[in-house]
C-alpha cells in the first residue's frame, strides 16, 4: 500500500513538473532615478519617490512571491528589488541575480529555463519591453519614455502558451 502512495505521489510529481508548471515574469523598469545636477550621471540613486514605488512594487507581487530576482549592477535596479527581496522572507534577503543587459536573447533563454512560479526581473526603459517581446515571441511593446517608472509587465509562460498583460504600479 505504501509503496502505491509512493508510486502516485511521484507519478503526479513528475506529472506536474512536465505538464502543470506555469512561470509568471514580472518585469520592471528600476525606480525614479535621481537627476538632479549633483547626482551620478552613470549610476544614480533612487530619488524618495523611487524609494516608495519600489515598496510598491514588492506589495504588487508579495502574492507571487519571487523565486528568482534579477537585476543588472546598477544602483537604481538593485535598489527597485531590495524591498521585494527582503520581504520574501523576513529577516532574510533573497539573493539576487545579475544579468547582462547587451545580452537579452540569450538572457531571455535562461529565463525560460527556469521552472518556478515567478520570477522578478528589474532592468531599463529600452530593455524591459525588449525583454518582454522575446519572452512572448513578439514585437509588441516598444522602449518606456524617459519618465515612465510605472509599468510592470506580467508575462506567464503555459507551456507552449504565452499570455501577457502590463499593469500599473
Amino acid at each position: 500500500m505504501r509503496l502505491r502512495a509512493f508510486f502516485f505521489c511521484f507519478l503526479l510529481s513528475a506529472s506536474l513538473n512536465v505538464f502543470g508548471q506555469n512561470t509568471t515574469f514580472i518585469l520592471v523598469r528600476h525606480a525614479e532615478k535621481d537627476t538632479s545636477p549633483t547626482a551620478s550621471k552613470s549610476n544614480p540613486e533612487l530619488t524618495e519617490e523611487g524609494k516608495r514605488r519600489a515598496v510598491r512594487l514588492s506589495a504588487l507581487v508579495k502574492e507571487c512571491r519571487p523565486a528568482h530576482i534579477f537585476t543588472t549592477i546598477f544602483k537604481r535596479t538593485i535598489a527597485t528589488a531590495t524591498p521585494t527581496a527582503e520581504s520574501i522572507v523576513p529577516n532574510y534577503r533573497l539573493q539576487m541575480q545579475f544579468y547582462d543587459y547587451g545580452e537579452l536573447e540569450a538572457f531571455a533563454a535562461q529565463l525560460r529555463q527556469i521552472r518556478a512560479r515567478c520570477v522578478l526581473v528589474v532592468g531599463h526603459n529600452t530593455t524591459t519591453p525588449e525583454l518582454a517581446n522575446l519572452l512572448i515571441k513578439q514585437e509588441k511593446y516598444k522602449a518606456l519614455d524617459d519618465n515612465e517608472y510605472n509599468k510592470a509587465f506580467f508575462i506567464t509562460v503555459k507551456g507552449n502558451k504565452t499570455e501577457d498583460k502590463v499593469v500599473e504600479y
